[in-house]
């Protein structure tokens, strides 16, 4: 039930990750961004430490650089090629990846409906090559970022009703929720959740703190997540702290 996100390590190779069982974790999300990007060459490392532990593991696609709602069309294209390609090497161990939705450029700014559209559309691809895969697909809320889309509920409703793929789901990001001030809204959602992510800030930006010690409404969230069956994951800022929050996080799920 619950992973350690590997945003924290992207600097590092992934032999940390073995670590992740004896920490009490029993999920690690491979976050595709520096040293962690999957390749070819290290593809075959992260299906080792699947094999020879009991790690549930998902994926994060790469977003740094990217945009699915570009208007510049080979960019997008780009976006597209790596996030199937991120599929395609994680499918042998992996059966849920996470992705963001994409942000408005300057000239998305001036034609949020097509941009809208390209990110739609960018999703659907992602989504059926995922399906190809037997893989399911979490689309993120996102952080208080006037260009980023994705941050409030009805965006989010609004991208998975158009999208209409059954392997499509929400990934709800409590943090980022926090720094919009509607994680109760988005509470509401949570017939819609099938994976999460977990941190702490103070509602005015994404600090990724341990559960605690921010503002988010804990007992709100512990409550609305009874009986949810899905993955959550700790994105934290070190291995220390997602020690902190998993404490926290399985005393607040009555799980210990």
């Amino acid at each position: 039930m619950f992973s350690f996100s590997s945003s924290a390590m992207v600097d590092r190779p992934f032999d940390w990750a073995y670590q992740l069982e004896d920490l009490g974790y029993t999920g690690w999300e491979i976050v595709n961004e520096g040293k962690q990007r999957l390749t070819k060459e290290n593809a075959q490392e992260a299906k080792n430490i699947a094999e020879t532990t009991k790690l549930v593991i998902t994926v994060h696609l790469p977003y740094s650089d990217l945009n699915l709602a570009s208007m510049n069309q080979p960019i997008w294209e780009e976006t597209i090629r790596q996030m199937k390609r991120c599929l395609s090497l994680s499918c042998d161990f992996c059966r849920l990846a996470v992705v963001h939705p994409g942000h408005l450029s300057p000239l998305g700014m001036s034609m949020p409906d097509k941009a809208w559209s390209q990110n739609i559309l960018g999703i659907q691809e992602i989504c059926d090559h995922a399906a190809e895969l037997d893989m399911k697909i979490a689309v993120e809320n996102m952080v208080n970022m006037p260009a980023l889309l994705g941050r409030r509920p009805e965006e989010i409703v609004g991208i998975l009703e158009t999208v209409n793929r059954d392997n499509a789901g929400f990934i709800l990001d409590v943090g980022h929720a926090n720094t919009n001030g509607n994680v109760n809204q988005f509470l509401k959602l949570k017939d819609l959740v099938i994976h999460a992510h977990i941190h702490d800030n103070h509602g005015e930006r994404d600090e990724h703190l341990p559960v605690g010690f921010g503002t988010v409404p804990w007992d709100n969230v512990a409550a609305a997540f009874e009986g949810y069956s899905g993955r959550m994951v700790t994105e934290s800022r070190s291995l220390a702290e997602g020690q902190r929050s998993l404490k926290r996080l399985k005393k607040l799920m009555k799980k210990e």
